[in-house]
């Protein structure tokens, strides 16, 4: 049981901060641009960075699509430690590790809502 409201906060948590991340990233905000400035990304890759960080929070929501969602936000979150290693941005890289071990964490527990009793 407390694994389950352990994973249902480590949940909620993931898909704040995704939703949160990708609205800056959609609206463009200046810290945005500016860090995906550093990697010759415009404002329409960091408005499809948005996008992609938003659809990856309301899949983790559902148990259908749970692992996809969680799939797709590690792999952002990866990509944008390759994009801060490529600058020799090492603590950028490194503040990005935990919310990927978030992800994986979650991805272990499986979805807090799917039924234990059904493989499925």
């Amino acid at each position: 049981m407390f694994i389950k409201i352990l994973n249902t906060c480590l949940v909620l948590i993931a898909v704040f901060m995704a939703l949160k991340q990708g609205w800056s990233m959609l609206n463009t905000k200046p810290e945005m641009m500016i860090m995906f400035g550093k990697w010759n990304i415009g404002k329409t890759g960091v408005i499809v960075f948005g996008l992609i960080s938003i659809l990856s929070a309301l899949l983790i929501l559902f148990p259908q699509t749970f692992l996809a969602g969680n799939f797709l936000m590690a792999a952002t979150i990866l990509l944008i430690i390759c994009f801060q290693i490529s600058v020799r941005n090492l603590r950028g890289a490194a503040i990005e590790i935990p919310f990927m071990l978030l992800n994986l964490i979650i991805i272990y527990f499986q979805h807090p809502l799917k039924s234990a009793d059904r493989l499925a």
